[in-house]
């Protein structure tokens, strides 16, 4: 009997030294990839080399602006001219109006703080893996070694069909973590949606966390993710801040970086004033378990156009949430860092898919959104929706007029165009310079001049196809 004792005092002993190593391992990765700053020569050239072509093109701008006065004369002379001059003046117009009021709507964020651990509810976390490798073995580990209560988590990640060896560093995980972790194989790849459906009915917890196998939270961010729900009983849903892991790793996560800093911690708690986040990302987010289960039958069997939806399944959820009356929430100090494509291919594939969704969640919102589908003010909610109305209608006529724009007065657009990517750029610079770092900062110049002269393809064609199947990352 005292040797039984002490192999399982022993057995204990070596799970707390291996939860305190990797602890400290996570903490470290972590760490490194919200404040560590080293560039490549290269970057420091790119950065210097976007400052000082913006710099010229200002000074341009003022010295060509009697030339580019007396263009513009001539082409309001014209009956075309002078249209073009009233809707993109307009449109001008609309877009400061509604920046102002997102800004508006961000002074009166604020973030629910975490709640006691004897009020925590109890969560399943469920984590869809496909073709992730060692990377799903960090994001379980991540989310044992959460600060949540133990008896009041359920893990559970579905293998989906993958054919690397994402299965065996599922397997690494389970018998490291002594099962704390539910592991499960389809029987083949079926897609993200079909193994999250999985994983909902597996689950026992009264709050559902949906994270990604390429993901790592923060030692407080189940917690803080799922305080809303008891705090706010009409919560249906709350979307996590995604940041970029791999921020270090080359130029686009970089970019990207400023950037999803300013979508999540300017634009969602923006929308989460509101009441309604729009998204709520497959990186991280949490689901209040009976929203999830009347909205599972619509869910799974979802169509576009009358093929099955096997993408946007993070947007169709909030949707279907929000749908039912919900409150849809942002919290900023639940954070999750997730991977970023590298490569333009996996880039511009991402942002298809996302518009994609986008155009088709759009429909599927303005069925409901003109409705009184909740009780209290509507108006900010249709106000959110007309803008990404506003984006898929003018994206034509914009790209349109803006080859008109080249042929007829090169100089003019190119010179124009970047000068109002310093003006417009700079909003993103300030936001995140004054929250984190001046020099990182300056990475959204260059991802604008690269999204505009190398992206700005990409809504037209999500429109024009926006019935077509498949992830397109995945490989």
């Amino acid at each position: 009997m005292d040797g039984i004792l002490r192999k399982q005092e022993t057995k204990l002993e070596r799970i707390k030294d291996t939860f305190r190593r990797k602890f400290k391992t996570y903490t470290k990765i972590i760490s490194r990839s919200l404040h560590q700053q080293k560039w490549t020569p290269n970057e420091y050239l790119i950065i210097s080399g976007t400052l000082f072509l913006l710099l010229s093109v200002v000074i341009g701008y003022i010295y060509y602006m009697p030339y580019f006065e007396t263009i513009n004369l001539h082409r309001k002379s014209t009956l075309f001219g002078s249209f073009s001059f009233l809707v993109f003046g307009g449109l001008l117009v609309l877009y400061f109006a509604f920046l102002g009021y997102l800004f508006w709507l961000y002074k009166k964020y604020k973030e629910i703080q975490s709640v006691p651990d004897e009020n925590l509810p109890f969560v399943t976390i469920i984590v869809p893996a496909y073709n992730e490798g060692k990377l799903v073995y960090h994001t379980l580990m991540s989310l044992a070694n959460s600060n949540y209560p133990a008896d009041k988590m359920q893990i559970i990640s579905i293998d989906d069909g993958s054919k690397d060896d994402t299965w065996q560093w599922m397997l690494k995980a389970k018998y490291e973590l002594l099962g704390r972790v539910h592991i499960y194989q389809q029987p083949k790849n079926k897609g993200k949606r079909h193994a999250l459906y999985r994983g909902f009915h597996l689950a026992e917890g009264e709050i559902f966390v949906t994270v990604d196998s390429d993901s790592l939270v923060e030692a407080d961010t189940l917690r803080n993710l799922v305080s809303p729900f008891v705090v706010n009983e009409n919560c249906g849903a709350v979307a996590g801040n995604v940041k970029v892991l791999n921020n270090q790793s080359s130029m686009i996560p970089r970019m990207l970086n400023v950037s999803f800093v300013f979508s999540f911690e300017l634009i969602r708690c923006a929308q989460s004033v509101l009441k309604t986040v729009l998204c709520t990302p497959g990186a991280l987010a949490a689901y209040k378990k009976d929203a999830v289960m009347t909205a599972l039958p619509d869910w799974i069997n979802q169509t576009f156009m009358g093929k099955p939806s096997d993408i946007g399944e993070d947007r169709a959820m909030t949707n279907m949430i929000l749908k039912q009356g919900y409150d849809v929430l942002f919290q900023r100090n639940a954070s999750v860092l997730t991977n970023t494509p590298e490569k333009f291919e996996s880039l511009y594939k991402m942002f298809i898919r996302w518009e994609r969704s986008n155009v088709r969640e759009n429909i599927m919102m303005s069925r409901f959104a003109f409705t009184d589908f909740r009780k209290g003010d509507k108006t900010g909610t249709r106000i959110l929706l007309l803008n990404q109305w506003l984006r898929v209608i003018m994206a034509y006529p914009l790209m349109i007029s803006m080859l008109i724009f080249i042929l007829n007065y090169p100089l003019m657009f190119v010179t124009t165009t970047l000068f109002g990517i310093a003006l417009f750029s700079s909003i993103q610079v300030f936001f995140y310079a004054r929250k984190y770092n001046l020099l990182e900062s300056f990475w959204a110049y260059p991802y604008s001049i690269f999204y505009t002269f190398s992206l700005f393809w990409i809504t037209p064609y999500a429109i024009a196809t926006a019935a077509r199947r498949g992830w397109l990352t995945r490989g």
